[in-house]
């Protein structure tokens, strides 16, 4: 173990799936763009929606929605706001 908790590790195939998760969490976030009628799967709750419109959603390291948006930009300034670094996932 580190001394912020995370576990030490020399190579990611020594990570379990559930510790590679989490990893970042809270430090580390990422943009996806998705449907509105994927909006209710990742943001359960959220009101009914016009389908079909292209929305953008800043999710954690771990994959938990964190805000969803409209523009790109605006998710982006979300993210900078709470202080996560913005990575590339592919």
């Amino acid at each position: 173990m580190t001394r912020d908790g995370h576990p030490r590790a020399t190579h990611p195939r020594a990570l379990s799936p559930e510790v590679f998760a989490q990893l970042g969490t809270g430090h580390v976030g990422y943009l996806r763009q998705i449907s509105s009628d994927d909006l209710r799967r990742l943001f359960p709750g959220t009101p009914e929606m016009a389908r079909g419109l292209r929305l953008w959603a800043l999710l954690g390291a771990d994959g938990t929605p964190i805000v969803v948006s409209d523009s790109r930009e605006a998710a982006i300034a979300n993210a900078l706001e709470t202080e996560l670094v913005m990575v590339s996932v592919h």
